[in-house]
């Protein structure tokens, strides 16, 4: 029937509204992300830069040097009972580490439904450059626009690192543990990026006897770190970060004049 109008759904409607849609071309504002990879550097950092284990030998002291146990070396550390190096040297000190599983943690908040989240954390930019101070935003008693940026809840998950300290004297491995467990149920990571807090509950401590070599003593303990993660990956970019303005006023006033 002539002069009909086609039905237009809520969801057609709201992709057609220009106010919803906000180009991010010029912005330098980068998607906000917290991966596996960035929790894993965490307990590097942590170690390497705030914890700083080392050990006194022959009247030196000597930096323990953490490395990631990737499956090879896991597996061979667990058949032979210790750590050796590509020209098969036995090596200690040393403290080897590798993320054993990961869980989600559903008692704390979630993002409601991944394909269609609902629940947000908004930030809210201090500096936009269509908000800069100008005279004639002044006499227009100008409402600065303020830029606000929503990201997606996390998914908090629990993560378990196994650890395995080694060193030639159990006075050295008792210095170790002290300083790790003093770290325990505190926040570890790069202050200037991610911190997750981190909690120890037990250490096994065991001496073995390598034949043709001293001994070496040895603490397996784990780790276990409640983290969050917010990806990056192709399903969740368009709910990874989604910018959004105030609205503004410009208020002019009228002055009028008689002239006698």
């Amino acid at each position: 029937m002539a002069g009909n109008k086609p039905n237009i759904n809520a969801e057609e409607t709201n992709l057609q509204d220009r106010a919803n849609q906000v180009s991010r071309d010029n912005d330098n504002v980068q998607n906000f992300t917290v991966g596996i990879k960035d929790i894993d550097e965490a307990i590097f950092y942590y170690f390497n830069d705030v914890l700083k284990p080392n050990v006194s030998q022959n009247g030196k002291q000597i930096n323990v040097p953490l490395v990631y146990g990737s499956p090879e070396r896991w597996s061979a550390m667990q058949k032979d009972g210790y750590y050796r190096d590509k020209n098969g040297k036995m090596q200690a000190p040393l403290i080897v580490f590798r993320r054993e599983s990961l869980e989600k943690n559903r008692q704390l908040g979630n993002k409601l439904d991944g394909n269609n989240p609902h629940n947000f954390g908004v930030f809210e930019k201090k500096f936009s450059k269509g908000n800069v101070y100008d005279k004639f935003g002044v006499l227009t008693n100008r409402t600065p626009e303020k830029e606000y940026f929503a990201v997606a809840i996390p998914d908090y998950v629990n993560i378990v690192y196994s650890c395995v300290i080694f060193t030639d004297y159990m006075e050295q491995n008792n210095k170790i543990i002290e300083g790790v467990n003093f770290a325990s149920d505190s926040y570890w990571g790069n202050p200037s990026k991610y911190r997750f807090r981190a909690m120890i509950d037990t250490y096994s401590t065991s001496t073995e006897l390598v034949q043709g070599n001293d001994r070496i003593v040895k603490t397996e303990f784990n780790i276990n770190l409640l983290g969050h993660i917010v990806t990056d990956t192709i399903n969740a970019l368009p709910f990874n970060t989604t910018k959004y303005s105030s609205k503004t006023n410009l208020n002019f006033t009228s002055e009028t004049t008689t002239k006698s």
